[in-house]
């Protein structure tokens, strides 16, 4: 039978402040506290109406009482960095691996159990980065996002904010990650985004055959339904249907969201009761047609020796 994966980042408003080239100081207390309060709730309760297992890819530095809650409602918790620094792929060896273990130290004593699994601020993997994942021991990274609509509309975004001068923080990964597999793969420590002989497992984001066209939550939250339900179809024929989300897919204005952000985000503007609704319904398609499992889990699952 197939595997589904659904994962959730964690990140931040401050860190699509960064990305739209937004002021952070447009968030109050209630907007940087969304996460925590609303997002991780809403999610818990959607997997348990669901019956579905999932995977929180938690910030370090970020890390708060919600993550305890999640891992008793069976949640896994994974790494996403201690900083969340768009350029942490770039950064020398053993800068990446303090992030690293200072990400595992506050992710364990918040969730109560340390992470075997990790995925790059803005999916970007260097053979820096994957090599000190690899030193960590954990099982699986799930970074690779090998979605070329993806990759040129960010390239294009953030081509237009430099012009109007306020730059996104964010940074464009190479061209190599269009030509990554679309299937769970080993990768290779010199090349994260070619087979090789790691001692880690790569969990690709979906994207669907052929067209590469990318199945996450802004996609499925924002796109017309008949385009949602049939790049459903396309993907759910991968080995591995590996589900990514973010923290304000379940989020909308009304919780508090600025609106100078939420012109910038236009997923945002989706009433939170309408993604909620889609979700559900992936959810379930998910569950009945095929075995939905924790990342940790699904790593597990394929014998890539």
């Amino acid at each position: 039978m197939k595997v589904s994966a659904i994962s959730v980042d964690l990140d931040s408003l401050p860190h699509y402040c960064r990305i739209q080239g937004v002021p952070e100081t447009v968030l109050d207390d209630r907007a940087l506290s969304l996460v925590d309060a609303v997002a991780i709730p809403r999610y818990l309760e959607l997997f348990t109406k669901a019956g579905v297992p999932a995977t929180f890819f938690a910030i370090g530095a970020e890390a708060g009482r919600g993550l305890a809650r999640a891992r008793d409602a069976g949640v896994e918790i994974a790494s996403h960095s201690h900083a969340h620094d768009y350029e942490m792929s770039r950064w020398p060896a053993d800068r990446i691996e303090a992030d690293l273990d200072a990400a595992h130290a506050a992710i364990t004593e918040a969730a109560g159990a340390p992470p075997v699994g990790f995925r790059a601020p803005g999916y970007t993997l260097s053979a820096a980065l994957l090599r000190a994942v690899a030193k960590k021991g954990y099982a699986y990274d799930s970074s690779a996002y090998p979605a070329a609509p993806y990759w040129l509309a960010k390239a294009g975004v953030m081509g237009a904010l430099k012009a109007l001068g306020r730059p996104s923080r964010a940074i464009l990964d190479s061209p190599r990650v269009l030509l990554a597999p679309i299937f769970p793969y080993r990768p290779a420590l010199k090349q994260p985004y070619a087979k090789g002989d790691a001692p880690l497992k790569e969990l690709p984001i979906a994207v669907a055959p052929v067209t590469r066209v990318p199945f996450i939550g802004t996609f499925a939250t924002l796109m017309p339904w008949p385009l949602v339900s049939a790049t459903y179809r396309a993907v759910s024929a991968l080995p591995l249907l590996n589900f990514e989300l973010h923290a304000v897919d379940v989020l909308d204005v009304s919780d508090g969201i600025p609106e100078q952000l939420a012109r910038q985000q236009r997923d945002l503007k989706v009433p939170a009761t309408e993604k909620l609704s889609r979700l559900s319904k992936l959810f379930r398609w998910m569950k009945d047609g095929s075995d939905c499992l924790t990342l940790r889990d699904a790593a597990a699952r394929f014998d890539l020796d």
